[in-house]
């Protein structure tokens, strides 16, 4: 699933001294060069290359993404399966200790864990078939976002060098992903831990080394150790809804004091968050607290982190959310519409591709309040006519 964020995640930006493009044989024969330049071993480079292929899988996957199109409700439902929940509960309890270590050691809660690892590879079932050395070479080559995957790839080449990475069997995303929580491998040479002690980092075979590699990851993005990340809630039909939205923070008393209350538990005391609404003031509604946007570290999705954020609280108990009725969306030529309506307006949406992300959000926010209309920041077929 991270894999599908790679294309919408980072901006197109210029090569600079990222190369790219060119004949395929020309640019791993420069792949290889910087390699040893770089004090690796001829023989070692040569081993590595030997077998790298150009992968047009790989670039008709980067090109064909629709998934978070879906709304909330429709992607939450479609992902968030009784299976999954079933799953979810028997590995807490068959690897109980490795999450009393990982909460020990890096304060990360057990149900945001096996959230990412049921959306990612739905407990490690499917973790992609794509040669993962011919994806992050193809992607590198492909011009669009050399600066990402480039780096990956000498990446790789240390992790080849430890014993922890075999370029003509390692499988995974098409995006160049590793493992259980499809990490790449600049993330696992930064990140990898050896949870199992057998000597490696295998985020492909150990539960443990990917439960725990990932929780240091997180760590190191920025995880508030015993803080919550997302709660439901329930909004007042007055609130102010200019205020609501990730770009704008209140504390929890102060919430409250404008009506604002937890769905099953009360709002936590002594943080700051924002009151989100993925669809708008008549859908869902929850309070996204500090560690809701290290989420965002992992994946750049707003559907795929709310949808996360809010399994790992079904995970741990919090009740099924309340769906409310929100008025009808956009499509995705619809959206694409808007976006570009917006960007006519002077807003940054972060291109015109049809997916109703942060930007977006904010953007439609601001026209909603200029207009006079409730500023919730979910477009609608009413918003649009109005553009």
């Amino acid at each position: 699933m991270r894999a599908l964020l790679i294309a919408i995640a980072v901006a197109v930006l210029p090569q600079a001294s990222h190369a790219c493009g060119g004949g395929f044989s020309d640019f791993v024969a420069g792949l290889k060069a910087e390699a040893r330049a770089a004090g690796h071993p001829a023989n070692r480079v040569d081993a590595f290359f030997a077998n790298v292929r150009q992968d047009g899988a790989v670039l008709k996957a980067d090109r064909s993404q629709g998934v978070f199109r879906k709304s909330f409700i429709d992607f939450s439902r479609a992902v968030i399966s009784k299976g999954r929940m079933v799953n979810g509960q028997r590995n807490a309890q068959k690897y109980t200790s490795t999450f009393q270590r990982i909460q020990r050691d890096y304060g990360v809660s057990p149900g945001v864990l096996l959230a990412f690892w049921a959306l990612e590879t739905d407990y490690g079932a499917v973790q992609g078939d794509f040669n993962t050395l011919n994806a992050l070479v193809t992607l590198a080559h492909d011009c669009r976002r050399p600066h990402l995957f480039r780096p990956q790839i000498f990446a790789a080449l240390e992790l080849f060098q430890h014993g922890d990475f075999d370029p003509a069997r390692t499988k995974g995303a098409w995006a160049g992903e590793i493992g259980m929580v499809q990490m790449l491998p600049e993330d696992i040479l930064r990140n990898g831990v050896d949870g199992d002690g057998d000597g490696h980092v295998n985020l492909k075979a150990s539960p443990p080394d990917a439960l725990m590699s990932g929780a240091k990851m997180l760590r190191g993005l920025g995880w508030r150790p015993g803080e919550p990340w997302l709660q439901e809630i329930a909004v007042p039909d007055g609130l102010d809804w200019s205020k609501t939205g990730l770009n704008h923070t209140l504390s929890t008393s102060d919430w409250e004091r404008m009506g604002v209350k937890g769905r099953s538990a009360p709002l936590a005391r002594g943080l700051k968050g924002s009151v989100l609404l993925p669809m708008g003031r008549k859908g869902p509604a929850f309070m996204a607290y500090p560690n809701f946007h290290v989420y965002f570290e992992w994946n750049k999705s707003f559907v795929y982190v709310t949808t996360a954020a809010y399994f790992a609280t079904r995970l741990e108990g919090a009740p099924v959310y309340d769906p409310g009725n929100p008025d009808p969306g956009l499509s995705a030529e619809q959206m694409k519409s808007l976006q570009q309506k917006l960007q006519a307006r002077g807003h940054d949406v972060g291109g015109v591709d049809g997916i109703l992300g942060k930007l977006t959000r904010e953007a439609v926010q601001k026209e909603q309040l200029r207009l006079g209309l409730p500023a919730d920041a979910w477009p609608t077929p009413d918003l649009l006519s109005k553009l």
